[in-house]
């Protein structure tokens, strides 16, 4: 049996393996109730289909909570017009962020899970029911996701990946949601656009109100998933519990693609990056996170390294990507440390 090193220092024999998959049963009595959560700010069109979307579901959820900023009123048009055929509730905010827009709706969850989607995805019929009955397989799974099967426009992204949502021990956060394939797996992290809780895993925890940027707050997840692991609780993801994921407009300084860069938003997102593992970690870890941070890092997140690749490939934003990501993690290093104790 081979032997790691855990993100804590401490000697472990890897992660327990889950069953390949969860044949969904159509006759079982005891059912866990579902609530869905589904964040929405100013893109009532793409709410709109994932509503759709769960009007589908083979399961029906016990509750559908949609948070909507006061300054958002056709987005809690189009969520009431469901009344009819979904437990709608429309829980109002007037906090910026998807931080305080999920927190919110988990304030209003009353369900036994807590399934959580983006507004621009469309779950599968089966997604639900694929969800309730994870978790009924182990009392000690806390979370649960699956793939995200990614479109641009109407072509759907391609590509196979086996290693998902796993952190290594120098600090790689390693994703792949939206290409996850194979039998299902325990992993570190779980991305936002599909991901559940067991809600007694998360009572009285809610995402971190001290992550930045004022819409997306990149790598909320990392942070969630990370202090559940820590607690004990399994996160597994199985690409069977998929959703249609149409990536759309965000209203803030964190848009998506290599064509989109601003210094603070990529500031935001490796504060955030850098504040989770810096959490998670233990002091050796630690060391090693911020000495391949600072000289290595990833296309994403660069450190010295990787800005030269970025520059050799004749990315004009590399000198810029390199300037932020090193304030971020500065900046997360040192509020790290003023607020550990």
């Amino acid at each position: 049996m081979s032997v790691a090193m855990n993100p804590t220092g401490k000697i472990s024999t890897g992660m327990p393996r889950p069953a390949p998959h969860v044949p969904i049963d159509p006759h079982a009595t005891e059912r866990l109730g579902v609530t869905v959560i589904i964040p929405t700010y100013r893109r009532p069109d793409q709410l709109a289909g994932c509503l759709d979307g769960l009007v589908r579901q083979t399961l029906a959820p016990v509750q559908v909570v949609v948070t909507v900023r006061d300054t958002d009123p056709e987005s809690a048009e189009v969520a009431r017009r469901y009344a009819s055929t979904l437990p709608i509730e429309v829980a109002g905010i007037d906090v910026p962020g998807q931080v305080a827009a999920i927190n919110r709706g988990m304030d209003h969850a009353r369900g036994d899970i807590v399934a959580i989607t983006d507004d621009d995805a469309v779950p599968h019929p089966d997604w639900v029911e694929r969800i309730e009955a994870w978790y009924r397989t182990d009392p000690r799974i806390g979370g649960v996701g699956g793939r995200d099967h990614v479109y641009h426009g109407t072509v759907p992204e391609t590509g196979e990946a086996r290693v998902v949502g796993r952190l290594q021990w120098f600090g790689r956060v390693i994703g792949n949601h939206h290409l996850g394939v194979g039998p299902a797996q325990d992993v570190d992290v779980l991305k936002g656009a599909n991901w559940s809780f067991r809600r007694a895993a998360i009572d009285g925890q809610r995402l971190n109100t001290r992550l930045r940027g004022s819409g997306a707050q990149v790598r909320n997840e990392v942070d969630f998933c990370l202090r559940l692991s820590r607690q004990g609780w399994r996160l597994v993801y199985d690409p069977m519990v998929a959703v249609d994921h149409f990536p759309a407009v965000r209203f803030d300084i964190d848009q998506r693609g290599a064509n989109h860069f601003h210094p603070l938003a990529q500031e935001n997102a490796t504060f955030n990056d850098t504040l989770a593992l810096m959490a998670h970690f233990g002091p050796a870890n630690r060391a090693a996170f911020a000495a391949w941070a600072m000289l290595v890092g990833t296309c994403e997140f660069p450190g010295l390294a990787q800005w030269a690749r970025l520059a050799l490939r004749g990315d004009r934003h590399a000198g810029a990507k390199l300037r932020a990501t090193l304030r971020g993690r500065l900046e997360g290093m040192r509020h790290w440390r003023e607020t550990a104790a």
